[in-house]
């Protein structure tokens, strides 16, 4: 095995340890941990096997087998942004909505929300000073 396999074999090794830290800490949710367990599990197989790019490139055409490995890691990145977009694009609108209900409902009973508006010892209005 040469260095640069132990390299890349303590980087997959460290990174599935760091995602799975995260994921029980609940920093990250299982969805996205899969995804980079996933990436994990890929880098450890070159690590394992690093004739593993080389037979790929050769099967899919590539004249250089190891800029398969940046084609994929791009392609890899582009799709993750989109889905990040998407979900991004899905929390906007699911803000927006409820913003929205909420709006409607205050507006269908204004007695609640002045009810909900009185802070403070009784005898003062919202929007006074007091002394």
């Amino acid at each position: 095995m040469k260095d640069y396999h132990l390299t890349v074999l303590v980087i997959g090794v460290g990174l599935a340890a760091g995602i799975l830290h995260l994921v029980r800490r609940d920093h990250i949710y299982i969805r996205q941990g899969m995804f980079w367990i996933l990436v994990a599990i890929v880098t450890l197989a070159f690590a394992i096997w690093p004739r593993l790019i080389d037979v790929l490139g050769v099967a899919l055409g590539i004249a250089y087998p190891p800029t398969l490995l940046l084609l994929v890691a791009i392609v890899v990145l582009f799709v993750k942004a989109l889905l990040g977009d998407i979900a991004l694009t899905k929390v906007s609108r699911d803000l927006r909505r409820l913003n929205q209900r909420m709006a409607l409902l205050e507006a269908d009973h204004p007695a609640q929300k002045k009810e909900a508006g009185k802070v403070g010892p009784p005898g003062l209005e919202p929007g006074t000073k007091g002394l």
